[in-house]
This record gives C-alpha cells, sequence and structure tokens, in this order.
C-alpha cells in the first residue's frame, strides 16, 4: 500500500512481494529474479530496464501474469495473480490487462477498427463508442480506420495496436519494447501516445525498454541488474538513464 498526497491509503496497480524466477535444477538452477520487491503506482508511467539477461523482460511477464513465479506474490489491484489457475488468469488478462508488443501483431485481414475492437469481439464485449472515439482522436487514427495493416506505416500499425490494448478500458497496460521496430521518429510518436495515454486517459503503463531515450518518456525507471532492483531514476531524463545503465555496467565489470 501507499500513502498519497492527501495522507490516503491508495492500492498499487501492480505490487509485487519476494518475487522469484528459477529455472532448471540444482547445480544448473539459475536466479532469473530474486526475492523482488516492487509497487507501481496507478496512473503513473513506468519504465523497466537493465542489461541483457538482468530480468527484466521477466518481471514484466510474472506481473503480467504470462509466467508463473517460483516463489513470491504478484498482485493486480487487490487480486492476487499468484494463486490463480489457468481460466482465471487468461480471464484475467482478456479484461484487466492490455499489451502492446514490438511486433504489431495486427490480423492483416482486419481494417485498423476491426483490430482495434478485436478483443471486445473475442469477450463478447460491448463497444462503447465514446471511448472508442477518444482513443481514435487521442492516436490520431481517425483517417485510418478502414485501412488494412500492410496500407499503415510500422507507427501507425503500433498505434493501432496501442488502441487495441486500451480498448478494454485495462487497469494496467504492459508494452514490451513497443518501439523496437520502428524507426526512431515513428518511435517518439508512439511514446508519446503512451504519455498521453497515461496523463489524459488515466492509464498505467509498464514498459520494457532497453532504449535511454525511450525510457525518458517514462515518470519512473526502474533499473534491474542480476534478478534484483538495482536502483529508481525519478523524472528521468536520456542522460540520467545512461548514466545509470553505465553504473550497473561498470559494478558487473
Amino acid at each position: 500500500m501507499t500513502i498519497n498526497d492527501l495522507g490516503n491509503t491508495v492500492t498499487p496497480a501492480v505490487r509485487a512481494r519476494g518475487l522469484t524466477k528459477t529455472y532448471g535444477q540444482g547445480e544448473a538452477a539459475v536466479a532469473a529474479l530474486a526475492g523482488v520487491d516492487i509497487d507501481f503506482a496507478a496512473g503513473a508511467f513506468t519504465a523497466l530496464m537493465g542489461p541483457s539477461g538482468s530480468g527484466k523482460s521477466t518481471l514484466m511477464h510474472l506481473l503480467a501474469g504470462l509466467d508463473t513465479a517460483s516463489r513470491g506474490q504478484v498482485w493486480l489491484g487487490d487480486t492476487e495473480l499468484t494463486t490463480l489457475d489457468d481460466t482465471r488468469a487468461t480471464l484475467l488478462r482478456r479484461e484487466r490487462i492490455g499489451f502492446v508488443f514490438q511486433a504489431f501483431n495486427l490480423l492483416p485481414m482486419f481494417t485498423a477498427e476491426q483490430n482495434i475492437t478485436l478483443p471486445l469481439m473475442l469477450a463478447g464485449g460491448k463497444l462503447d463508442r465514446a471511448w472508442f472515439d477518444t482513443l481514435v482522436e487521442t492516436l490520431g487514427l481517425g483517417a485510418r480506420l478502414d485501412h488494412r495493416p500492410s496500407e499503415l506505416s510500422g507507427g501507425q500499425q503500433q498505434r493501432v495496436a496501442i488502441a487495441r490494448a486500451l480498448i478494454t478500458k485495462p487497469e494496467v497496460v504492459f508494452a514490451d519494447e513497443p518501439t523496437g521496430n520502428l524507426d526512431s521518429r515513428s518511435g517518439a510518436e508512439v511514446l508519446e501516445f503512451l504519455r498521453r495515454s497515461v496523463r489524459e486517459l488515466g492509464r498505467t503503463v509498464i514498459m520494457v525498454t532497453h532504449d535511454a531515450v525511450a525510457a525518458s518518456y517514462a515518470q519512473r525507471v526502474v533499473l534491474i541488474a542480476d534478478g534484483r532492483i538495482a536502483g529508481e531514476i525519478a523524472e528521468p531524463t536520456p542522460e540520467s538513464v545512461a548514466a545509470g545503465l553505465d553504473a550497473l555496467r561498470t559494478v558487473d565489470a
């Protein structure tokens, strides 16, 4: 639990306690995460960063319920993910979590509008037209709704993917290297839209990235090394993030 500026207790959007993930057994066992404790505030944009093999992607997968922990607990709001069976975990991800990946994962035979509303169609949910219109306007997709992915640029496709992730009004959006397949200009546009989704639409975003510039769009950067939390950077800049990563590499060396 956290305390807000008014002195009230606030439940974090996502939190983990003693989160551990081990691969293999005996002498061959490798600890990808080693007892991580962390909170993510609701309505905030957080970036996870660390050297290759640090555990940042493993942490995201456990927080999102995409993988199971060896030990420890994860909560989405007041719901403990680590006690859910596969069926309930699948329903929770569908109803309460959004995902944006490096690969856009759009269906090529569907229009942009159909790709955006796909999660509702699969879940049998009803489209909130006002929310759809807000997303389309915020992401600048109004003139592209009848276009198929092959008719869209990479940046436009990723914006469609962001709208798809937000259409169900998820409590948290997990973004895994969302600009990895984009040029610098398109990447900057996508990151700005993620930031706007937090600032203007009230979403919570947790992003894994290796890029110091991308991380600087977040409000908070969490540094990970050797499966542990190695530090945090508030109000990050590209320079402060790069310096933090350099410090981790120096320690590892």
